[in-house]
C-alpha cells in the first residue's frame, strides 16, 4: 500500500459529514469552525469565500475545490458584506441533505467534513490554512465525477444511499489531495511535500515497509540512492523534518491505531515497533502525542464508535 492511502487509511475518521448547499440571488451564509477538516466543491455558479484569519476572500467559480485543514470560521456568499445566515439555521431544514439560502438556485456546493483524531497531524499540519485548488488537471476528471456521483445522491436519495454518499466523500477528499500534490505539492514543506520527491518518497515508503527496523539516515539513503548527507537535506527540505523524526512519527502514528482499535498489551505493542523497552516507548509516544499511551488508549474508548462505523451527518 502506497504511503498517503496508508495514512489515510490508518486515521479512520471517528465521524463523517456530508451534505449540499444551494444558493441563489444576494446570500451570504456563516459556518462555524468545522471540528476536523472541511472541503467542499462548487459544481456550479461562483461565490466568494473567507476564512478567518486569511487576508483576502477568494473568489470561487464551478469546478473549483477548497479544503480546510484548520478549525476556522468561514462566511461564503455572493456578497459577503451581507447580513450572514448562520448554517445552524438552514441545515435543520435541509432536503436530502442539501439545504437553501436566497432566492434563487445559481450555486451548488457539496461536500464534508472528516473528524480525525490527534494522530491526523502528520497529514494535515501540512497543509496551508486554507487550499483551493483548481480543477485543471488530470487528477480532475475523477473529481468531476464523484462529485457528479455525491450530487445525484444527495438530491436523489436510493437504497444504499447513505454508503454510497460516505464512500463518494472519501474518494473526493483522496482526490482533492491528490490534485493538491500535483499543483502544490513541491511548494511548502510537510508530508505531502515529501511524497512529491520521488527519492524522498522511497524513503518514506521503506519506513511505512519496515517501521520497525533499526533506521540510520545511511540505511535510508542507500533506498534513496543518495548519499547520507543528500538525503538528509532533501528530507528536512521537503518534510519539514529529518528522516529519523519521520521514523518516530509514522511509529507513533501505527501505535495510536493499535492502542484504539486491539487488546495488545503496551508492551506487545512497543515491541512491534522495534522498542527495547515500555520507558522508551512511552517516552517516545509522550513527546509525540502528548499523553502516555495508556492515557490515549483509556480517551479513545471513551470517545470511539464502534469500529467502521461512521456517522454519516448533512452539512456542507
Amino acid at each position: 500500500m502506497d504511503p498517503l492511502s496508508e495514512v489515510l487509511t490508518q486515521l479512520s475518521s471517528q465521524h463523517s459529514f456530508f451534505g449540499g448547499l444551494k444558493a441563489g440571488g444576494d446570500w451570504a451564509v456563516r459556518f462555524p469552525a468545522p471540528e476536523g477538516v472541511k472541503f467542499n466543491v462548487l459544481v456550479r455558479g461562483a461565490c466568494w469565500l473567507a476564512v478567518e484569519g486569511e487576508a483576502e476572500p477568494i473568489w470561487l467559480q464551478a469546478g473549483d475545490c477548497f479544503l480546510l485543514s484548520r478549525g476556522r470560521p468561514l462566511l461564503i456568499g455572493s456578497d459577503l458584506s451581507l447580513p450572514a445566515i448562520a448554517a445552524e439555521e438552514i441545515y435543520p431544514h435541509a432536503v436530502n441533505g442539501v439545504a437553501h439560502c436566497g432566492s434563487d438556485e445559481d450555486c451548488f456546493l457539496v461536500g464534508g467534513r472528516f473528524a480525525f483524531g490527534d494522530e491526523a497531524e502528520l497529514l494535515f499540519d501540512s497543509l496551508p490554512p486554507i487550499a483551493v485548488i483548481k480543477s485543471e488537471s488530470d487528477q480532475a476528471s475523477v473529481l468531476r465525477w464523484a462529485l457528479q456521483r455525491l450530487a445525484h445522491e444527495l438530491s436523489t436519495p436510493s437504497p444504499g444511499g447513505a454508503l454510497m454518499v460516505q464512500h463518494l466523500g472519501h474518494i473526493m477528499l483522496v482526490q482533492v489531495l491528490r490534485i493538491y500534490l500535483e499543483q502544490e505539492g513541491g511548494n511548502t514543506p510537510g508530508w505531502l511535500s515529501a511524497l512529491s520527491e520521488p527519492r524522498i518518497g522511497a524513503a518514506v515508503q521503506a519506513i511505512h515497509t519496515r517501521p520497525a527496523q533499526r533506521w540510520t539516515v545511511e540505511a535510508l539513503a542507500k533506498v534513496a540512492g543518495v548519499s547520507r548527507s543528500t538525503l538528509a537535506l532533501r528530507f528536512k527540505q521537503a518534510a519539514g523534518f529529518s528522516p529519523l523524526e519521520y521514523v518516530l512519527r509514522w511509529r507513533m502514528q501505527l501505535a495510536t491505531r493499535s492502542l484504539r482499535n486491539t487488546h495488545l498489551t503496551i508492551s506487545s505493542i512497543a515491541q512491534a515497533l522495534g522498542y527495547e523497552s515500555d520507558s522508551a516507548f512511552s517516552n517516545a509516544f509522550k513527546r509525540i502525542i502528548k499523553c502516555s499511551p495508556r492515557e490515549y488508549r483509556e480517551r479513545a474508548r471513551t470517545v470511539a464508535q464502534p469500529q467502521g462505523e461512521s456517522e454519516v451527518r448533512v452539512g456542507a
